[in-house]
């Protein structure tokens, strides 16, 4: 292991990024270890903090601090994730910079670990590396038959960034669902407060919230307001809709509950919609029969948000999981139809 030492970037060696310049010096130092090195200061320029893609010029002083031998490696690590697995969730990105990656989540995979779930994104998130030494973090979450649009943040920073995001409720989450029989009115806003349900203990897909009228919250120990953005995108007859939805609040299951309150569960969710049975557009019942799947059909179609570095908006679309794609084929929805903010388009109807 070397020591902490300086040097100066010499005649020839000017105007290029820092993170090739150390390369050139240091070949045995992965790209990863160098990155690290200036998001925690290690290495600086001038005296001064750095990144990786910073441009260094003739005469500027580096910090170099210590460095392993050539030929000493450090000792790996036995690898957690499956070749199998670290394929799969790579395959999941579709959107991907310094600092962000999103992924369209496949239903079926739990978000974060619990009791019996050992296989899930924050666990995959190890082949999720890309060049950085560090995992990317979650910032939010998706039940675990939920498929859609899912971020995670590349460095602490960026993670704290998001979070406060999501926290102040600045984004703008639009979800697809397909629901059993036809809202009316075809646009609106669901405000039952929303409260665990006694005998569900734990947390995440163990628990089942309970509809409680909003002027009944404040007298409900426990009870939280939930607020949802509904619209009708497309019908089948009285018989089942496309919705999107938009989650005014971020309570567990907040989506799921609503619209079963309303009598219009989502189809596929045996929770919620009051039971397994073929559902005839009375409120009861969440299947729809036939060839239609019996898997969720709640995906988050898409995301808006400003970007938490470049301060620019960003957005980010997820396309539909095989069993809701092939639900739409069935009932003659079309995707292209719909806007990608169904809930701007005031002049807009199916």
């Amino acid at each position: 292991m070397s020591r902490v030492q300086t040097i100066t970037v010499a005649e020839g060696d000017g105007d290029q990024r820092l993170d090739r310049w150390f390369k050139r010096r240091f070949p045995h130092v992965p790209q990863g270890r160098v990155e690290k090195m200036c998001r925690k200061g290690e290495i600086r320029v001038d005296g001064g903090r750095v990144k990786a893609s910073t441009r260094v010029e003739v005469g500027q002083e580096v910090r170099i601090p210590p460095l392993p031998d050539p030929g000493e490696r450090p000792a790996t690590p036995r690898p957690s994730v499956t070749d199998k697995d670290a394929q799969m969730i790579r395959d999941c990105v579709i959107y991907r910079d310094d600092h962000i990656i999103a992924l369209n989540k496949p239903p079926g995979l739990p978000t974060q670990g619990g009791s019996k779930q050992t296989r899930h994104v924050d666990g995959l998130a190890e082949a999720l590396t890309f060049g950085y030494d560090d995992k990317p973090r979650l910032v939010h979450r998706l039940d675990k038959d939920t498929s859609g649009v899912l971020l995670l943040a590349r460095t602490r920073q960026v993670a704290k960034d998001l979070t406060d995001a999501f926290r102040h409720r600045n984004t703008r989450k639009i979800y697809w669902a397909v629901v059993a029989g036809v809202p009316l009115p075809r646009k609106g806003t669901v405000k039952w407060g929303l409260v665990k349900a006694p005998g569900h203990g734990g947390q995440g897909e163990g628990e089942k919230m309970l509809c409680i009228h909003p002027s009944e919250v404040a007298k409900v120990e426990g009870a939280k307001r939930a607020e949802t953005d509904y619209v009708v995108i497309e019908n089948l007859a009285q018989r089942a809709a496309w919705v999107g939805l938009t989650p005014i609040t971020g309570r567990t299951h907040q989506l799921r509950a609503h619209m079963a309150e309303m009598g219009h569960p989502i189809v596929g969710d045996g929770k919620y919609g009051g039971s397994g049975q073929e559902n005839l557009g009375d409120g009861w019942g969440a299947m729809l029969g036939g060839e239609i799947s019996k898997k969720l059909h709640l995906h988050a179609r898409s995301i808006e948000i400003e970007h938490p570095v470049t301060k620019k908006p960003i957005f980010i679309e997820a396309a539909l999981p095989e069993h809701m794609a092939r639900t739409w084929e069935q009932l003659g929805f079309r995707v292209d139809d719909a806007p990608d903010d169904p809930f701007e388009e005031e002049e807009w109807a199916p």
